[in-house]
C-alpha cells in the first residue's frame, strides 16, 4: 500500500532546521526525505507561502525556519501540505442504489470523519516544539 510520507518528511526537516546553524541547501534537505531537490521544493511551497520556512537562492542561501517550532502546530504544517486525506481507503461506490453498500457507506463514512476529526484535533494542540523535545528522549 502507497503511504503519504511527507507529513512526516517535512516535519523531520522542520526540526533539523531548528538545529541548524546556517541554511540548509535543497539537495541537503532532499537527501534526508530520499528525493530529489526539485520534489523537495514543490513540498516546501506551501510552507513558505504560509510564513513558516523562507528560502534564499544564492550562495550562502538555503532553507531555514521563519517562525520558531512553539509557533507550529502539526495541523499548520499538514494544512500547508495541501491536507491529503488521512485513510488511504474509501468508499466503493458513492452513490450506490444498493441498501447493503449504501448501510456500509454511511457506518465508514461516519467513522472515518470522527476519526479524522479526532486525529486533527491533536494535530492542533500538538506544536512541533513538543516533538523536538522528546528526540533527547530517544
Amino acid at each position: 500500500m502507497n503511504r503519504d510520507t511527507r507529513l512526516s518528511g517535512v516535519l523531520h526537516v522542520l526540526l533539523h532546521l531548528d538545529h541548524a546553524r546556517k541554511p540548509l541547501t535543497s539537495s541537503e534537505l532532499a537527501k534526508t526525505m530520499r528525493t530529489n531537490p526539485a520534489v523537495f521544493r514543490r513540498m516546501m511551497a506551501g510552507l513558505r507561502s504560509a510564513g513558516y520556512v523562507r528560502s534564499e537562492n544564492g550562495p550562502g542561501g538555503g532553507w531555514s525556519l521563519e517562525k520558531a517550532l512553539s509557533e507550529i502546530t502539526l495541523l499548520d504544517v499538514y494544512n500547508a501540505l495541501g491536507q491529503s486525506s488521512v485513510f488511504s481507503f474509501g468508499l466503493r461506490n458513492e452513490p450506490s442504489n444498493c441498501k447493503v453498500e449504501r448501510a456500509v457507506n454511511r457506518a465508514l463514512l461516519s467513522t472515518m470523519m470522527e476519526a479524522e476529526s479526532l486525529l486533527l484535533n491533536r494535530f492542533h494542540d500538538l506544536a512541533l516544539d513538543e516533538i523536538a523535545c522528546s528526540v533527547e528522549d530517544l
